[in-house]
């Protein structure tokens, strides 16, 4: 710390005619102080101030045990010690450097050479001297000087819990100024205890500023050889150094800093009779010598009743005598104490006495002074009361309060707010300050916890109900008027960020203020009860059930008189949460409600803690910490925090364990404590940043479990609830423990052990430690091991028990969590060094909490932590979890749910690339097979040239897992997926290998076809060119040459015509006639136009082959009299042959082979033979004839439109008349070259040209099929993701065409109705993007393959000529070039004579002349029509996207129909959907009923009552059981939901008649719509679907 030139010179001229070696003097202190300052790197710190937050960082500092430290470390060492209430922060040696080692080293070698004794012990007073090393009391007050206003003011209240005195009076170090630190003493509280006028024990509590007690004043005069402030240690403690003396460690000559300062210290009764003083007294210590600081001596003369003078002995030329006479002179009591005397006490005149201190007994010094003191307070009559605040009256002295502005308009502002509340019973202030958390807000509470656990039968009645009833109650909240108290908060935090901390503090002070003068009556009369409780229990239950609910009233009582700023914030929060329910601002609201969560962030970035947990209401005001988290991420970023959650009994010191080891400002106290769960954050400093893996430390502090006034299952119930959610919330949990007593350990554990046995059923895995406070003797390390090993065995026993409640096999602690009973079992020493409440802090307790710092944080380093977003998550699936009691049941893991979508999604991009590289490999293998350059396949060639995209997935894929942020969840699917993407490599290689042989087959058996066109082809070509050399003369007349041609045109149709024609199909026509010859005695013509795939059952199509009668029993039961699981397994059945028959009908390639009905037979006979295989299976039935006929009909029905198109595509290209209709134009180009006597070089490259322009054609529109695929993959919103975003967006369009039979195909059959709405996705994406993305693609791909023909023309041209070949090798070669681009081969020129072309140059030239015409005439007739009409089935984008996305799992709810979404066929684990839907959608009905259903499985597993009936039997299950109905229902993973889910609940109000009218049953009496779902508007429900997927 430094200090201007003016400040000097200010001091200078104040000194006024002081001597010059004054001066001199003052000038060398100001120059060594600035020398203390340059040492303890505080130079620059009067202008930027050491921070508090800066000191509650998680440094590396801040972890190691200081015993020893060097000088410029001596500041930071001194802090962290005080942080945890250590009172041997004062004690800290200084490491020598190496310098001064090496010099003692050679001093002590000197001395060893001198062998006289004289002489060897006279060179030890002439040795290198060694500097005078920092006193203690200068490291303490340079942190002072240097301290903002906050770190300044945590320093005094961990010095107060020290037990050490506090600095009243402080000179400035270089204006010597003075200044009263009033604010520094504003945070401490004391209690303590002393005996009234009837000899009755009272307890008191009070801000330590308000207390109004007797100071004695002790000041010295010159030097003396006895300690001042030993002998007041002796006086108030002597087992402690209240006040640092010249006797304690450390202590040297030179002392900077101290001089002029005054320390003040009270001592506090224990209302025992060993009190030293019946009650408080202050007592104030003047360091230095009294006579230079006299300003400092007439404030305390002033204020004192007693004054302690000590000096050497009387002297009438003393220049201090008439400073004493005035002190003698003066009414106020005089004690001297004289060193060089020996008299013992002496009362020299009424309130005068003089002691001796001269080789006396220091006990015996102490008992008189105190005798003498208590004598001058008990006789004066006019004993002055000093009260800390008085002193700021003072006009000579500078007060912090007053001088700082920030700290001042704080105050105003709080004082402001705080006048509000005067003359008002405090029990009375939150019924008129605070409405809205009051009983509006414990109803609203009560509500929600019914409304997660309904037990009645109507439960979306009752459901319904009680939303409306919450609603109602939000509403009321929102009515409530915001109290004048509650706006100024508000305004005043949105008003002053500068100075938002004090009036925070300032605000918390004052409350605090107000609070101890009325709760020291309430909690003196609940410790009483408190004991009586204690001492009853086990012994007289019916007395201890009495005094309990006395105790319980007191509580109330205690808790209605208790008011702090948390009860401001759960006000403000709850203001916002009625904001939020109702969607609007309220009316007395003068911000937009939107910014209070900002607010409460702040408050949290400042270092203040957040409610989490209302203790008053036992609930998590979820809407409100969400909002929060929100701001927080929005302040900080997401940044990461490792959660630190602390669980234990009342009372047994967590707050202050977290306070200590944090520097925290958790709430502390005997009795009730806090209340609860709350949360605050630590920040890492940057250094730490690079061995931690994140920012902040969270840490959770909760009430203490087991709290006596709530004994009973009440209390269980309550603890057990807690204990859940803090474990669930935490990265490690603190387990305290406090005391021997096993009665109380055993409680905990069970509580703590089913916490973490919960945790480990949900997949979360915290990790703990247990900490054993106020242990005796934690030393004993053998004592220690026996205690674990009884822990241990404890915590076996405890999991046990805990396991058969969890329906848990666990049979030890460590089957639950990783746990080291060595490591993670710390034992704490008793807090205090003997009794409060003037006993200090245990240092071995300080050096304990050290210690578990360094373990927290070692363990916590080989955590992640958690991101805020995941933070927010946890709390809300933990808090949703434990409202529907079943935790592990109810349990959803919102962040693995969100984290494995975008996996999912992740999967399908790696899928998909893998599917695009196979689709090209099998493009080329397909060309190659065409042109029969390829007569088998090789499996091992399909993987190696799939290897290097099957690399780039692996190496995504392994990217993705270790760079995501969100890895650490991640890891648990990476070997999983790792597997399913070997598999789906496999399949895709196995199917691509199918498809190829398919290939291969077709090949052999359609070359007839070819051969048949080709001869047509050649035909025609000869004929055209032996017509040509008739019409040699005519060359020039163009008229002619072209009716010539068209009448020979004519005549060659003509003659292909008189061949069997390829006719058209009637598929249905050719089933209806297969099917009569297998079923003669039924009449298929008159088959009834149904669609099997849209039944809502199929009890008409079976028999049973065991009859089963019904009851009437009113319960719900599925459809007709098939059970649930026959109905689902038939379903099954259909959907696998309709998968297999499509699969079936593309690899018939109808548009290559054509059509046969043989293709009708294969698919009747699979049909036939996967229905009997079924039949025989099943034990329950068997299908009547009817259902075969109208499930072939159906399949045939919904494949009749591709086996159409297929073969019209067939028809176009083998059926000659059409084929050569379009290929009339060629011809006569070829024929007018013939006529004019072209080259055979040119006639051939036209001839080329025309061979070309199909197969190009083909390839084009093939390749721009792909590349367009892949686009809308990557670009259309509703099919860049996963099978849940398809799925949302199908929903979306369901609702806004709003067409019942579109919902009902989804129902009964999505897998169709998905590829309808991919098929619509694409041909609209193709309208929309033709333009602008496909006819680019097109004309790009038409660039490449065009630059690849010429290139194979012209290398081609270049090999001949090398090899001197002839047209035959041109043609090999250039064949070959294009194999794997195009269905182009040598044999094509079959027949076509080209012998006498040997102009390869010139034919070369022709190709590329020609070759352009050929890509423009493509590219013109290129359009939206011709992409699909050319294009196969399979080659179609629309199809290409339906075969990636529609691979995965169709499986639907037993109990409503929804499907299942996760994104793999046959996957691992339970099926599950986000959100289910309105049973009735089904066609679910009462049983004996025709009421549909109106119940939402997700709510009817919430229930305890609600059951069904899976089929026929009258075995009813618990519907919260469901999965003990066996079958389909154990393969889901229904997990209970309140949540309102508008979308199926608006479509069952708008489609209610057709829903009726198709299951003949209406929604009545029981199965009666709620009338609050027909308040949900359509645009409300297509919302929720953002929300829910």
């Amino acid at each position: 710390m430094a200090t201007s030139q003016q400040e000097e010179n200010k001091d200078t001229k104040t000194a006024g005619g002081r001597p010059d070696q004054q001066l001199e003097d003052d000038k060398r202190r100001i120059e060594n102080i600035k020398h203390l300052f340059h040492k303890f790197l505080l130079t620059d710190r009067h202008q930027s101030k050491l921070r508090a937050e800066d000191v509650f960082e998680i440094s590396a500092h801040s972890l190691q045990s200081h015993e020893s430290c060097t000088e410029k470390d001596l500041v930071q060492t001194f802090l962290q010690n005080l942080l945890t209430i250590n009172y041997r922060a004062r004690y800290i040696n200084i490491k020598e450097t190496n310098e001064h080692h090496h010099r003692q080293q050679r001093e002590n070698h000197f001395k060893k050479q001198e062998s006289n004794f004289l002489k060897a012990m006279s060179l030890s007073n002439k040795g290198v001297s060694k500097p005078d090393p920092v006193h203690p009391m200068d490291v303490q007050m340079a942190v002072f000087h240097c301290a903002d206003s906050f770190l300044k003011q945590l320093m005094v209240t961990k010095l107060s819990q020290c037990q050490f005195a506090l600095p009243l009076l402080v000179p400035h170090p270089f204006t010597q100024q003075i200044e009263f630190p009033l604010w520094t003493f504003r945070q401490i509280n004391k209690s303590w205890k002393m005996k009234n006028t009837n000899n009755d024990i009272i307890s008191k509590v009070q801000p330590v500023y308000k207390a109004e007690t007797p100071i004695v004043s002790f000041f010295r005069f010159d030097s003396v050889s006895s300690s001042k402030s030993q002998l007041m240690n002796n006086l108030i403690n002597e087992k402690h150094n209240t006040f640092f003396h010249r006797n304690c460690p450390g202590s040297s000559r030179t002392r900077l800093l101290m001089d002029g300062v005054v320390e003040i210290a009270w001592f506090w009764p224990s209302g025992k009779n060993t009190d030293k003083f019946n009650n408080c007294v202050a007592f104030c210590n003047l360091h230095g010598d009294a006579g230079v600081h006299e300003k400092q001596l007439q404030i305390l003369t002033q204020k004192s009743s007693v004054n302690v003078v000590l000096l050497k002995q009387l002297d009438e030329n003393d220049k201090n005598i008439t400073k004493l006479e005035n002190l003698y002179s003066d009414s106020k009591p005089l004690i001297c104490l004289f060193s060089e005397d020996d008299s013992d006490l002496i009362e020299t005149d009424t309130g005068k006495y003089k002691i001796g201190l001269k080789g006396r007994n220091q006990s015996d010094v102490s008992e008189e002074l105190r005798r003498a003191i208590n004598d001058c307070l008990s006789s004066s009559a006019s004993v002055s009361i000093f009260k800390l605040e008085d002193l700021s009256k003072h006009s000579d002295i500078r007060v912090d309060e007053k001088d700082d502005e920030d700290c001042r308009r704080g105050r105003e502002a709080a004082q402001q707010m705080m006048s509000l509340l005067e003359n008002k019973d405090l029990r009375e202030i939150k019924e008129s300050f605070l409405p809205c958390q009051g009983e509006l807000w414990h109803q609203w509470c009560q509500k929600n916890k019914e409304l997660h656990r309904p037990q009645c039968d109507d439960i979306e009645q009752e459901i319904s109900r009680k939303q409306t009833e919450m609603k109602k109650i939000r509403e009321q909240q929102h009515k409530c008027h915001i109290s004048e108290f509650i706006k100024f908060f508000i305004k005043q935090m949105n008003s002053y960020a500068t100075n938002r901390s004090f009036f925070l503090k300032w605000l918390r002070i004052l409350l605090n203020e107000v609070n101890s003068a009325d709760l020291s009556a309430v909690q003196h009369k609940y410790d009483i009860n408190w004991l009586k409780v204690s001492k009853l229990k086990g012994i007289y239950k019916t007395n201890q059930l009495r005094e309990q609910k006395e105790l319980g009233k007191i509580s109330e009582e205690l808790q209605a008189a208790t008011f702090g700023l948390e009860h401001i914030m759960r006000e403000i929060g709850q203001i916002y949460e009625s904001c939020s329910s109702v969607k609007k601002n309220k009316t007395d609201l003068q911000f937009n409600f939107l910014s209070l969560p900002s607010l409460a962030a702040e408050m949290m970035i400042c270092g203040f803690p957040l409610e989490l947990m209302d203790g008053d209401a036992a609930h998590v005001p979820l809407i409100w910490i969400t909002a929060v988290l929100d701001e927080l991420i929005e302040k900080l970023g997401d940044q990461r925090v490792f959660v630190l959650s602390v669980l234990g009994i009342q009372s047994s010191g967590k707050s202050t364990m977290l306070n200590a080891m944090f520097g925290l400002q958790f709430a502390v106290g005997a009795g009730r404590c806090t209340r609860g769960a709350f949360m605050q954050l630590i920040k890492v400093s940057e250094e730490m940043k690079q061995q931690l893996k994140f920012d902040y430390i969270l840490v959770v502090d909760t009430e203490g479990l087991r709290a006596l006034e709530f004994d009973g299952n009440s209390t269980r119930h309550h603890d057990n609830e807690l204990a859940t959610f803090v474990v669930g919330l935490g990265n490690l949990t603190l387990i305290n423990i406090f005391g021997e007593n096993p009665a109380e350990m055993q409680d905990i554990l069970q509580i703590v052990v089913q916490a973490f046995l919960r945790m480990k059923k949900v997949n979360l895995n915290p990790s703990c430690i247990f900490v054993h406070q106020n242990v005796s003797d934690v030393t004993a390390g053998e004592k220690n091991m026996q205690g674990k090993r009884r822990l241990q065995v404890k915590l076996d026993k405890m999991t046990k028990l805990a396991a058969e409640d969890e329906v848990n096999n666990a049979e030890c602690f460590s089957d639950v969590i990783n746990f080291n009973v060595r490591n993670d079992v710390k034992y704490f020493a008793q807090l205090w060094e003997g009794s409060p409440p003037m006993a200090p802090p245990n240092p071995n307790y300080c050096e304990n909490i050290q210690e578990l710092k360094k373990t927290i944080i070692s363990q916590a380093s080989k955590s992640n932590g958690m991101r805020l977003t995941h933070l927010r998550e946890r709390i809300k699936d933990l808090w949703e979890a434990l409202l529907n009691e079943r935790f592990v049941f109810s349990f959803r893991n919102s962040l693995e749910i969100s984290v494995n979508r975008r996996l999912e999604t992740e999967y399908s991009k790696w899928t998909w690339t893998l599917r695009s590289a196979m689709m090209e490999i099998q493009t080329k293998l397909h060309n190659k097979i065409e042109n029969e350059a390829i007569h088998e396949i090789d499996e091992t060639e399909l993987h190696r040239d799939l290897k290097e995209k099957s690399e780039e997935v692996k190496n995504s894929l392994s990217d993705f897992f270790e760079k995501d942020p969100d890895a650490d969840i991640l890891i648990q699917w990476k070997t999983s997926f790792e597997i399913k993407i070997k598999d789906v490599q496999e399949s895709i290689v196995r199917e691509t290998m199918r498809k190829l042989n398919e290939i291969l087959q077709q090949r052999d058996l359609k070359r007839k076809i070819d051969a048949q066109r080709r001869q047509h082809e050649n035909t025609l070509l000869e004929k055209s060119k032996e017509l040509a050399l008739k019409l040699t003369d005519e060359t020039n007349n163009e008229e002619i040459l072209k009716r010539e041609f068209d009448l020979f045109w004519e005549d060659c149709v003509k003659i292909i015509r008189d061949t069997p024609p390829i006719k058209d199909i009637n598929i249905l026509k050719d089933v209806k006639i297969l099917l009569s010859d297998i079923y003669k005695s039924l009449n298929v013509d008159h088959w009834k136009d149904s669609d099997i795939f849209t039944l809502q059952n199929y009890s008409g199509y079976v028999q049973e082959k065991k009859s089963r009668g019904l009851t009437g029993f009113v319960k719900k039961l599925i459809s007709g009299s098939l059970s649930d699981q026959t109905e689902s397994k038939i379903r099954a059945l259909i959907n696998e042959i309709v998968q297999q028959t499509d699969i079936m009908i593309q690899s018939f390639n109808i548009s290559k082979m054509g059509y046969n009905n043989s293709c009708i037979q294969q698919l009747i006979d699979y049909i036939k033979a996967k229905l009997k295989e079924d039949e025989e299976e099943s034990v329950k039935y068997v299908f009547k004839k009817e259902f075969f006929i109208d499930l072939v009909f159906s399949i045939f029905k919904r494949a009749e439109k591709t086996f159409n198109d297929q073969y019209k595509m067939f028809r176009e290209v083998n059926d000659p008349v059409l084929y050569l209709t379009k290929k009339k134009r060629e011809y006569y180009s070829i024929f007018q070259k013939y006529c004019h006597e072209a080259t055979s070089a040119a006639i051939f490259g036209e001839i080329i040209c025309q061979k070309l322009k199909r197969p190009i054609e083909q390839s084009l529109y093939k390749q721009t099929a792909r590349d367009f695929a892949d686009e809308i993959k990557s670009n259309c919103p509703s099919l860049n993701g996963n099978r849940s975003n398809l799925e949302k967006h199908i929903l979306k369009r369901l609702a806004e065409e709003e067409k019942f039979d579109k919902y009902k195909k989804y129902i009964h059959n999505p897998r169709d109705l998905f590829k309808s709405f991919i098929r619509d996705e694409v041909h609209q994406y193709i309208r929309d993007k033709f333009s602008i993305s496909v006819q680019p693609k097109m004309k790009e791909n038409i660039k490449v393959l065009q630059k690849k023909i010429l290139t194979a023309a012209h290398e081609s041209t270049e090999d001949v000529q090398v090899k001197s070949g002839d047209v035959d090798l041109w043609l090999k070669f250039f064949t070959q070039q294009l194999s794997d681009v195009l269905i182009f081969s040598v044999k094509d020129f079959s027949g076509v004579n080209h012998d006498d072309v040997d102009d390869f140059k010139l034919l070369e030239d022709v190709l590329r002349k020609e070759l352009p015409s050929i890509m423009s005439n493509i590219s013109r007739e290129f359009s939206r029509d011709t992409f699909d009409k050319k294009l196969d089935l399979n080659n179609r984008p629309d199809q290409i996207l339906i075969d990636h996305l529609c691979r995965c799992c169709w499986v639907q709810c037993p109990f409503c129909k929804a499907i299942c979404t996760n994104t793999i066929e046959n996957h691992d684990g339970d099926h599950s959907v986000p959100f289910h839907r309105v049973e009735g959608i089904k066609g679910w009905h009462y049983r004996g009923t025709t009421n549909l259903s109106a119940e939402i499985c997700t709510t009817s597993v919430a229930s305890n009552t609600a059951g069904f009936y899976p089929d026929s039997r009258d075995i009813l299950f618990l519907y919260r059981k469901y999965r003990s109905a066996g079958g389909v229902y154990s393969k889901w993973s229904i997990t209970p939901d309140v949540s309102e889910l508008p979308y199926w609940k608006w479509f069952v109000c708008r489609f209610q008649k057709d829903l009726e009218k198709h299951f003949k049953k209406t929604f009545q009496d029981r199965g009666k719509i709620p009338d609050e779902w027909r308040q949900i508007k359509k645009q409300e429900a297509v919302d929720s679907l953002d929300k829910y997927i």
